[in-house]
């Protein structure tokens, strides 16, 4: 049996694209494994996966002046010598990283060990991390078109960006039930992030009295961000968060309002959902929505505002322009070949290290 290490932590989006392929590559016959920080967030996102889990030490790499640019180079070293051990131990036939800091020491050790390496860039520009790997890479996936011209011509892949196939298998009856819907208006899902979005909640609750004229309107609104003067109106159904029903609430969702993160628009590029994107402002992040906003725009999959142009209006008339034009939406999503991204990652995976 063939064995793959997966590598990728510090933020949820260097972790989930790596379980969404796990149940492909264990049907494929491999042996998988996962090579994370002691105690980052991939562990604790992996231990549900019966995933056997390996720690190593992990330092930042910064750009800027700090004094742990003293001492995290010193922590590097040591990942390193861990992930070169844990090679010399799992001896995987192939390691797939998905970036974050953690997986630098494990990629160049798989290099050093000569087993083939594939990354995958979630974002539109490549993080510090990975562009330290790109040399020791046999493949490097993408999920934007724009990212080609950021990576080495001999390596780079259009893959789009996998995502868990649970997400396809909502049921819009469960999801009726749970909401105790009994009318069958459209439903506008909104997405604010798991620390809600304060501008996007101000002006959908604004709005409430035209949108649910038409919609009914569900509101994921992040944590301690549930307003209780609204928790009686009627079709407007709001959470701080949700886990188990989301898959249903997207099988319910005509439209879908969300930030622009790589995986959240994927997600909804997979699901074929009509949305709104409003990206983070470029004062709050390193500006990657943006530029992720601005390539689904460009390609036809979505409609974007700013968050520094939201008001009442701007936000009705974009809602309004999306249902109007949904099925123009659907039809592009549909036709675009970044939806097969678990099949072309397998596809390659299967191309270095065959079965």
């Amino acid at each position: 049996m063939k064995t793959i290490v997966l590598t990728g932590g510090g933020t949820a989006g260097h972790v989930t694209p790596n379980l969404a392929l796990l149940p492909h590559l264990r049907k494929q016959g491999y042996n998988v494994e996962y090579i994370g920080s002691y105690e980052g967030i991939e562990k604790s996102l992996v231990q549900d996966f019966e995933v056997p889990y390996h720690g190593i030490s992990s330092g930042k790499l910064r750009r800027y002046l700090s004094l742990k640019n003293i001492s995290d180079p010193f922590r590097v070293i040591k990942g390193y010598a861990e992930a070169s051990k844990l090679m010399k131990q799992i001896k995987p036939d192939l390691v797939f990283s998905k970036g974050g800091y953690v997986a630098v020491p494990v990629v160049l050790a798989a290099r050093d060990k000569k087993i083939p390496v594939i990354i995958h860039e979630s974002d539109m520009t490549p993080g510090l991390a990975n562009k330290l790997s790109f040399a020791a890479a046999k493949i490097i996936c993408c999920s934007f078109p724009e990212t080609m011209a950021y990576l080495p011509k001999d390596k780079a892949m259009l893959s789009g960006l996998p995502i868990r196939e649970e997400l396809k298998k909502g049921d819009k009856k469960r999801a009726k039930k749970f909401l105790g819907l009994k009318d069958n208006k459209p439903v506008i899902l909104v997405i604010g992030g798991s620390l809600g979005a304060a501008a996007v909640n101000q002006a959908v609750r604004l709005l409430l009295d035209k949108l649910l004229y038409d919609f009914n309107i569900v509101h994921l609104c992040g944590a301690g961000k549930v307003d209780e003067k609204y928790l009686n109106v009627a079709g407007y159904y709001q959470f701080e968060y949700i886990k188990d029903e989301l898959k249903d609430l997207f099988a319910l969702a005509d439209l879908v309002i969300s930030r622009a993160g790589a995986n959240a628009i994927f997600e909804l590029l997979a699901l074929k959902k009509p949305n709104l994107l409003i990206p983070l402002s470029a004062r709050s992040s390193r500006g990657d929505q943006i530029l992720n906003a601005a390539s689904f725009e460009k390609q036809g999959f979505s409609l974007v505002l700013s968050e520094d142009d939201i008001t009442e209006e701007s936000m009705y008339e974009k809602i309004m322009e999306l249902y109007a034009n949904k099925d123009r939406f659907i039809e592009t999503m549909d036709r675009s070949s970044q939806n097969n991204a678990i099949y072309t990652v397998i596809k390659l995976i299967n191309t270095l290290c065959p079965v």
